[in-house]
């Protein structure tokens, strides 16, 4: 039922993102990815010094991480916007 209803609004609503209000803009995704990687590096450099003790380790992993999880959260978040369900 909820997969039916999905497929006819999709069918149904042939809009494009500037003229669907609902949806974000990319550059919303981009704002929100890197915030919310900011916070989530300074977790991880944080974590990762207290299990290695060594600061310029941390800070690797950190940055490894920073760039990987910003790519696929912008991903996530562009797909979930194109899901009409809970808007």
């Amino acid at each position: 039922m909820i997969a039916d209803q999905l497929i006819l609004n999709k069918k149904e609503s042939k809009t494009t993102y500037k003229e669907d209000k609902t949806s974000e803009k990319p550059l919303r995704s981009v704002a929100k990815a890197f915030s919310w990687r900011v916070i989530g590096t300074l977790d991880t450099l944080v974590i990762s010094y207290l299990l290695t003790g060594k600061i310029s380790l941390a800070a690797s992993i950190a940055s490894i991480d920073f760039v990987t999880k910003m790519v696929l959260y912008f991903f996530h978040e562009r797909i979930w916007n194109l899901i009409k369900w809970g808007k």
